[in-house]
């Protein structure tokens, strides 16, 4: 008898084992289903029994703190979220957060500051706009809204790897999104923390208009950003310190 107990916890064990390994619980609790958000290019990929759906763009905070890095997980699903802080109704065309909104429990909080959404201005999307959260198009996030259970887990990053490389530093293996692809974002959008040689043209330009960047070296930091609000401020631009589209044309910068 003692034998034939034994026999039947080594099998309960092995059985336990095999279809736990290397995948972890909230992973395997919502069906494989994993979302991948790279602020790097502001890219949302998302990822079902370990291949690759679909890829969107997004939109993510003005600075790099404010979207918050790691890794999270959805913790509420809500449609027609209020915008509390402008006591705008959910469902109303001026609310901000869209239509759909994915709650986060990042940075101690629980599905109440930060989340992915919709929005009521699609230019934004693709962009550093937010304060923090991730703005996605309305219907997108509808269709993404009905794939994705509570406790889903979401990395969020900002990095130069593939989908698939962020994916296995945090233990997931995945198929699909082995290239990094840089997208629009990085050629068309200049703000703090940015560096190379289209900095040192918008810093000569600045500079040359009478911005003062407080030197030349290719590092957009805060002498720079202050340089643009200057800028943006004067030709009644959107006063952010991000060089967008309309900031860069207005300079006379590609």
């Amino acid at each position: 008898m003692k034998k034939r107990w034994f026999m039947l916890l080594v099998v309960g064990f092995l059985m336990f084992f095999s279809l736990n390994v290397g995948v972890s619980t909230s992973y395997a609790a919502t069906g494989s289903k994993l979302i991948i958000i790279n602020k790097q290019n502001n890219q949302l990929a998302y990822y079902a029994n370990g291949k690759l759906q679909k890829i969107f763009k997004v939109g993510t905070g003005r600075t790099r703190t404010l979207t918050p890095e790691g890794k999270f997980k959805v913790v509420n699903k809500i449609v027609n979220r209020p915008y509390y802080k402008g006591k705008i109704p959910g469902g109303d065309p001026r609310n901000p957060l869209g239509n759909r909104w994915l709650g986060l429990n990042a940075r101690g909080t629980w599905g109440t500051t930060y989340g992915i959404h919709g929005n009521n201005n699609p230019s934004s999307i693709g962009h550093y706009v937010s304060s923090g959260c991730v703005r996605m198009y309305d219907q997108e996030v509808e269709w993404l809204f009905k794939q994705i259970p509570v406790n889903t887990p979401v990395i969020i990053t900002s990095s130069g790897k593939s989908f698939k490389s962020i994916a296995a530093t945090y233990g997931y293996k995945v198929t699909g999104g082995e290239k990094f692809n840089p997208g629009t974002t990085n050629s068309t959008i200049l703000k703090r923390g940015s560096k190379g040689t289209a900095v040192i043209t918008l810093q000569k330009k600045l500079t040359s208009l009478g911005y003062n960047t407080k030197g030349i070296d290719g590092s957009f930091g805060p002498n720079t950003e202050k340089a643009v609000r200057l800028f943006q401020k004067d030709r009644h631009l959107t006063v952010d310190g991000i060089v967008g589209p309309a900031t860069k044309k207005a300079l006379g910068i590609k």
